[in-house]
């Protein structure tokens, strides 16, 4: 049964929040409908003639890219050059298109986590704190012949995570007293009388980007009419997402060996490095796509190496007179790997809320070729 756009969405923005995306960055729905059905689904670095004719062949109702189609805003669209011959002929297809760019980059479960698991990296960290997550601490009164089962739903639904540990919560019981007014319908008592009843105060940590589903089942649940309860903004810092990630090399090597760790693990032909092919290896940072500009902060971090793409003449300099070396292994080289990334993530989810489509990825070819 074809499943909506929407449905799909939800899903990557549930793993990958539109609000870790850059100022700059242009993520989300590029153009078409949220409410499109599609039994296909096509994941793709980026947007072009072949990709438009393969999700047609294979009927592709939503193609999802990792570049946005469009970056900054257009002025005219002119059907017989680039990008505006490219929309008449998706919007001739009837596709919509969908970006998850920056906001995947540094997912907790993004396209950098996953970029330096496949280096083989362990111990793995953020290399910068792009974006903290808020947390907030909600408080809410509930009977005890429903403290269990609210319990229950909130954390069910994302409360209660503490770093390594979940469903943490705490509860200490008291008395809870109303007085139902004309026209209520209490679950416990009787209008205009006062009531006592033994209540717990249950209490549990929420992340912002759950806040809204905790609270739903919540109330979903909590027997109440009016529900009482607080919620408050904490000062603590939750979850760190980052652009790039540290790690360290199980067993260190030399410069020239992890670069051909490099290239294997990503299945590159050629890779560009600078400094001591000699050097031993130890500590590794990795920022996918374009990301020479982290340099400084990969050296003050201690590490030894900075796999990246698209580094600069002067960047390539400045880092090796600096005393760190770097490994550039392509824009593309670095972020082909969204498309098998969001394939899994998407079949698995799918199959978890009993949705039906199947995903499609075509790993496209790199613009520029080194002959």
């Amino acid at each position: 049964m074809p499943v909506t756009v929407k449905a799909i969405t939800d899903i990557l923005e549930e793993h990958f929040p539109l609000v870790l995306a850059a100022e700059w960055d242009n993520p989300g729905l590029q153009l078409g409908s949220w409410n499109q059905l599609t039994e296909n689904i096509l994941v793709v670095l980026d947007i072009d003639d072949e990709v438009i004719n393969y999700a047609c062949r294979h009927r592709c109702g939503l193609i999802i890219t990792h570049h946005p189609f469009f970056f900054s805003p257009i002025r005219s669209i002119n059907y017989d050059h680039g990008q505006g011959r490219l929309l008449k002929k998706i919007v001739d297809a009837g596709i919509t298109v969908y970006s998850v760019h920056t906001n995947l980059d540094a997912g907790d479960r993004g396209l950098n986590q996953v970029l330096a698991e496949r280096l083989g990296l362990t111990d793995i960290g953020p290399l910068d704190r792009w974006r903290c997550e808020k947390l907030f601490k909600l408080a809410v009164y509930v009977p005890s012949s429903h403290a269990e089962a609210v319990r229950a739903a909130i954390h069910g639904a994302g409360a209660g995570h503490l770093g390594r540990y979940q469903d943490c919560s705490f509860m200490c019981k008291g008395i809870g007293s109303f007085r139902p007014l004309p026209g209520s319908q209490p679950f416990i008592g009787q209008e205009g009388r006062l009531e006592e009843v033994e209540e717990f105060r249950l209490e549990s940590i929420v992340p912002q980007s759950r806040l809204n589903q905790v609270l739903e089942r919540m109330r979903e649940t909590h027997p109440y009419e009016e529900i009482a309860y607080d919620l408050y903004r904490l000062e603590l810092d939750g979850k760190i997402f980052s652009m790039g990630r540290i790690g360290r090399l199980d067993t260190p090597c030399r410069l020239e060996d992890f670069g051909r760790q490099v290239k294997q693990a990503l299945s590159l032909d050629y890779i560009r490095m600078v400094g001591d092919m000699d050097r031993i290896i130890k500590k590794v940072a990795v920022v996918s796509g374009a990301g020479a500009d982290y340099a400084s902060l990969a050296r003050h971090n201690g590490c030894d190496v900075l796999v990246t793409g698209d580094i600069k003449y002067h960047q390539a300099k400045d880092a090796r007179d600096a005393g760190l070396a770097m490994i550039d292994a392509g824009h593309e080289g670095t972020e082909r790997i969204m498309a098998d990334l969001l394939c899994q993530l998407l079949t698995q989810e799918l199959s978890n809320k009993d949705l039906e489509a199947e995903i499609f990825a075509l790993k496209t070819q790199e613009v520029l070729k080194t002959c």
